[in-house]
């Protein structure tokens, strides 16, 4: 048993696919296939059911994975330790990540963890909150960002910065009459109203804000639906109805003047986003290091 037959078989069962783990770790199809049935043939046991569509481990095969996991990723901190001694860190970082955290968090921080280790390259999977926890709980990811939690007891949320909610509305005449910090409750029950999907954090966030006024999501007249923040201030910027969703999110089209921002009055929107893994699992040295830097860098921000 080597390290590349054991590769060979992680890949296999976390993309499901012999030819796209032959395509991620540059082999041959033949060659995975080779590197299985050696591993079979050692252990004396099947380890993958090939079905019509798609691969999937035995029990035995789940097992190995488990170990294959944590053998490939302490080879990988070996790697990077020595690499971080001749202060060179390389590799690449696969990331998995809900919609705000991805677009309006990350390319900051990415931007200056690379000004410190250049020749790390990172791998951003967006997702809903959900798919990013079900990612972590599946072991198809090692680190997440989300804004919000769930109740798994094996995943870790650590909270690193926060985020503030709004009201958003068109620029028009009706909404700049308006108070910015005590938007009337009654207008969320009868105003046209455009939400985030089910899944994303955002809605979930919404939903709790609300009901600490006593509105229900049954009272919306809601219009539509959108599964990314950009789609909706557009529409809303348009006139399709309001939203609720994040200040980073809309910080464009309210400085160009398409969107006013407003507050509920004694209630503060404010949420956390965290960082997700699994609890006790073997975190690449790579990503330790970038999850300092993450800690770290919201920590000098608050100082400045």
């Amino acid at each position: 048993m080597d390290f590349k037959q054991l590769e060979a078989f992680a890949y296999v069962v976390k993309l499901k696919s012999f030819s796209r783990a032959a395509e991620q770790i540059y082999l041959t199809q033949p060659t995975i296939s080779n590197h299985i049935s050696t591993l079979e043939k050692e252990l004396d046991t099947k380890l993958l059911e090939r079905g019509s569509k798609t691969v999937y481990p035995t029990p035995s095969g789940k097992i190995l994975y488990q170990y294959a996991e944590k053998m490939l990723n302490l080879r990988e901190d070996a790697v990077c330790a020595v690499r971080r001694y001749n202060k060179e860190l390389k590799g690449n970082l696969t990331i998995c990540a809900s919609t705000v955290p991805s677009q309006y968090v990350l390319p900051n921080i990415m931007t200056a963890f690379r000004e410190e280790y250049p020749n790390v390259v990172f791998q951003i999977n967006r997702q809903d909150s959900g798919q990013v926890v079900d990612t972590i709980v599946n072991r198809n990811a090692v680190l997440g960002f989300t804004g919000t939690t769930s109740e798994d007891r094996d995943i870790a949320f650590e909270s690193f910065t926060s985020d503030r909610m709004v009201i958003i509305t068109p620029n028009n005449e009706k909404f700049r009459k308006l108070d910015p910090h005590n938007f009337d409750v009654n207008l969320l029950r009868t105003e046209p109203i455009v939400l985030r999907e089910e899944g994303s954090g955002t809605r979930k966030e919404m939903e709790h804000f609300l009901s600490q006024v006593n509105v229900d999501m049954g009272e919306l007249n809601v219009v539509a639906q959108f599964d990314d923040p950009d789609s909706i201030k557009h529409a809303v910027s348009k006139g399709l109805g309001i939203s609720v969703i994040s200040r980073a999110a809309v910080e464009d089209y309210v400085s160009f003047g398409q969107l006013l921002t407003f507050e509920l009055k004694n209630v503060i929107m404010e949420r956390n986003l965290y960082m997700v893994y699994r609890k006790g699992g073997t975190m690449p040295f790579i990503g330790e290091v970038f999850m300092n830097f993450v800690r770290s860098y919201f920590d000098k921000k608050e100082e400045e």
